[in-house]
């Protein structure tokens, strides 16, 4: 199959709309073939709603073979999209947690500190803290949202506690996926945090913390994270670049500790790279097609 050359004026939905009347089929012929509900597909239309990141959702492996384009096309198309849209963002202030989902996490700390978590929280709203246990906990439950993605019977389980059909709970998994601890929605709090994690404690002298997990959902029921020292053969200061980077977790909210060591390892000569330098690095370390198969 040829590789189709769009226009720049071309995005997810246009193409989507193109194919769709080329073919002859409707929006709901889509949504069930993609396994969402005909709202989502309409949504992403109308550009009410992004395109999903490619690397965290299996929708664009159902899309494309129903559409008939290439393998790999429209995510292509869609990880440009939303780098463009990334680029446009920056700079942008960023809206902290809704007062729903605060309440929420606050509820599920172990309440041997829980006093002194939430006076915290309190006089540092969105603080370091704050920020700190909300980013982790969403990417223990993103990870396993990533991973059960492809699961028909854990995808109805969380349906069923959430009170949501199958199609739903998958527009919601793609969406969640996809959200950030800036744009963490009270619907994502309620259908994830909530019956995924059991409870959660932190240090606060060395902010190590136990995130304890809903057995029925999750197959490790504790998570443990720990800040570690080491020496470095080679100690050097850290970009600003790179520490603008990790501050920013709307580029790297998602980076793994393996990816983060990837990027601190990076030496310039003459030049001072800017964070989405280092966002760029990332996605092209994270891109099977730079590298070669053992």
């Amino acid at each position: 199959m040829k590789l189709i050359n769009w226009s720049k004026q071309m995005d997810v939905p246009s193409v989507i709309r193109r194919r769709l009347a080329d073919l002859g089929v409707e929006q709901r012929d889509l949504a069930t073939a993609a396994q969402v509900t005909e709202s989502y597909i309409s949504q992403l239309l109308t550009r009410k709603k992004a395109p999903p990141a490619p690397n965290r959702t299996d929708i664009y492996d159902k899309l494309e073979p129903f559409l008939g384009l290439p393998a790999g096309e429209l995510s292509k198309l869609a990880e440009l999209q939303r780098q463009e849209a990334l680029q446009r963002q920056l700079g942008e202030s960023l809206a902290p947690l809704f007062k729903e989902v605060r309440a929420l996490i606050l509820s599920k700390c172990s309440p041997d500190n829980e006093t002194d978590i939430r006076t915290i929280f309190e006089k540092q709203p969105f603080g370091e803290l704050e920020r700190l246990v909300t980013q982790k906990l969403l990417e223990v439950v993103k990870n396993i949202a990533k991973e059960e993605l492809g699961n028909e019977s854990w995808l109805r389980q969380v349906a069923q506690l959430s009170h949501r059909s199958y199609e739903q709970m998958r527009v919601l998994v793609l969406e969640f996926l996809d959200t950030d601890i800036f744009n963490l929605s009270v619907e994502h709090g309620i259908a994830f945090l909530d019956p995924l994690i059991e409870s959660w404690g932190i240090d606060l002298a060395t902010f190590g913390m136990d995130i304890v997990l809903n057995r029925r959902l999750a197959s490790e029921p504790v998570k443990k994270f720990a800040f570690v020292e080491w020496e470095d053969d080679a100690p050097f200061d850290l970009e600003p670049g790179l520490t603008e980077f990790l501050q920013d977790t709307s580029l790297s909210g998602d980076a793994s500790e393996e990816e983060v060591a990837f990027l601190r390892q990076l030496r310039f000569k003459g030049k001072r790279p800017t964070p989405l330098y280092y966002y760029r690095a990332l996605q092209n370390l994270r891109d099977p097609l730079h590298f070669r198969t053992p």
